[in-house]
């Protein structure tokens, strides 16, 4: 069974999701950084790009957002029918028109001739700005009910795909349509088996949200936000209570409450599973989930066998690497080899949920021989990605041991959730050796000299970090005295305690 844990302190929330007590999902909201996804702005078109395809909008918020021509809404696409099992991530059911993916660029209107300069527009945040980028926008407006997805720029009525059985989809299809839905309809996974009076109470719903979305957007004077999506908890309950979940425990009284009353209003059978959660004992330290998340920032996470992976975060790909570690195994070579990966599938798997990465992944397992081992490593890693969410697509596996895999990036990895880059070096998590620091100077000199036409008298001073002057008078004195002697120059150091490593200032002037 599972279980969902809401940590309620006042300046964040925290959402765990567990499986057999093991976390396999968890989302972090804190006040200081909001999101928007699934907020739905007045916005205006600030720029627009034939070259690119796409447009900025100005929707309020420090970065203007981006809008891809594939983005509009226009009758002649199609909606995806796949919107609900890509939507129980934490960007509920804004999802881009079908003919987006479909169909190429070419085959897409300009884009110049669907928006123009200056048009206001009502529209979706999709994605939240993430490092340089806006947020990503959409026209195609998606109102989320606990059976179906309501999207009344559309006239489509659809069945989740994760519903396969032919008869039941068809017995939704026609219920749907009985309800003469004024707009599209998309039937959720959770949907099935649902009687008329589960969809017509989310319809009568959504509908009235939508009457005051639209009213609320023709009576703003100024761009800014028209309706705020439900807070991360309540998206997280709509989205993933179901009957697998034993209980929900709550450890804030005030949002206890609210719980109470959304699930009562929308799930009310699974009512009684909603638990105050008031022991001491903090609600996350059940199940160490605080050490697990710890754990998961780090670049290297260790196996129970003594190997270890590591997680390399770029901005658009993640790469993983699995080594053996200390693990030396019991037979040959290869058996080891073939356990440490197999244990590493299942860690990858685990990783990837809780740090939510996305983009371009690539998987660098340990080189196996045996085409047999290298098959059930790939279906290890296969059947534990069955249970993410997050849309997915894995390649079979090269002759090197590397897997190639893409993942839905759909909000903010954990580590830029909870860490920013390092003040020291910059984020590049690494800095120049002092030696090198040291060799550049010279360098420098070096070459201003060849430059100087009169060098008497010449005095070249060195501003540097300590670590660095260190170096010049343990290491470097010979060359100091060689450039002295051949240029008839005098050169000091001076150290600055406020300089970082790399830091450095030459200047020249007389004795």
């Amino acid at each position: 069974m599972s279980e969902i844990l809401i940590n309620v302190r006042p300046g964040q929330t925290r959402v765990a999701y567990l499986d057999e007590k093991v976390i396999t999902d968890f989302k972090v909201q804190r006040k200081t950084m909001p999101t928007h996804v699934g907020s739905i702005f007045k916005g205006k078109v600030i720029r627009v790009l034939p070259g690119m395809q796409a447009a900025f909008v100005d929707i309020g918020l420090e970065k203007a957002a981006f809008l891809y021509v594939g983005d509009i809404v226009s009758q002649g696409l199609k909606v995806d029918e796949n919107i609900e099992s890509e939507a129980q991530e934490e960007e509920p059911f804004i999802k881009r028109v079908e003919g987006t993916a479909q169909q190429t660029n070419e085959t897409l209107p300009p884009i110049q001739d669907l928006i123009s300069l200056g048009q206001e527009l009502m529209v979706q945040v999709a994605k939240d700005p993430l490092g340089t980028k806006g947020a990503r926008i959409t026209t195609h407006i998606t109102l989320p009910g606990r059976h179906l997805v309501y999207m009344p720029t559309v006239n489509h009525i659809g069945v989740s795909r994760k519903i396969e059985n032919d008869e039941e989809r068809k017995r939704l299809e026609k219920l749907i349509s009985g309800l003469n839905p004024n707009g599209g309809v998309i039937v959720r996974t959770i949907g099935e088996g649902r009687q008329e009076d589960d969809f017509k109470s989310d319809l009568a719903y959504l509908s009235k949200i939508w009457k005051d979305v639209d009213k609320n957007y023709n009576n703003k004077k100024n761009i800014g936000l028209v309706h705020s999506e439900i807070n991360m908890e309540l998206v997280t309950l709509r989205d993933m209570l179901s009957d697998e979940v034993s209980r929900v425990l709550v450890d804030d009284k005030s949002t206890y409450k609210k719980v109470v009353h959304f699930v009562g209003q929308f799930m009310p059978k699974l009512k009684s599973r909603v638990v105050l959660y008031d022991d001491a004992k903090p609600l996350f330290d059940m199940y160490d989930i605080d050490l697990e998340i710890s754990r998961s920032l780090g670049r290297r996470v260790w196996l129970k066998s003594g190997g270890y992976i590591v997680f390399d975060e770029a901005e658009a790909l993640v790469v993983v690497d699995v080594n053996t570690g200390s693990f030396v195994g019991k037979k040959d070579l290869e058996e080891t080899i073939f356990k440490t990966n197999i244990e590493a599938a299942k860690e990858i798997s685990h990783q990837l949920m809780i740090r939510n990465c996305g983009g371009i992944i690539i998987i660098d397992f340990i080189d196996m021989e045996k085409q047999i081992h290298r098959d059930k490593v790939l279906l290890a890693l296969q059947s534990e990605m069955q249970k993410d969410k997050a849309k997915h697509t894995i390649v079979s596996m090269s002759d090197l041991g590397l897997v190639e895999m893409t993942r839905k990036r759909t909000r903010p990895s954990l580590r830029s959730t909870m860490c920013e880059p390092c003040p020291y070096c910059e984020g590049k998590g690494y800095v120049k050796q002092k030696m090198t620091v040291a060799q550049e100077i010279l360098r420098e000199i070096e070459r201003e000299l060849s430059l100087q036409t009169n060098k008497e008298n010449l005095h070249v001073r060195i501003r540097c970090h300590a670590e660095v002057a260190d170096w010049f008078y343990s290491e470097e004195t010979d060359m100091i005295d060689k450039f002295e002697s051949n240029n008839n120059t005098s050169i000091s150091v001076k150290i600055e305690p406020s300089f970082h490593i790399e830091q450095y200032e030459i200047s020249w002037g007389e004795v």
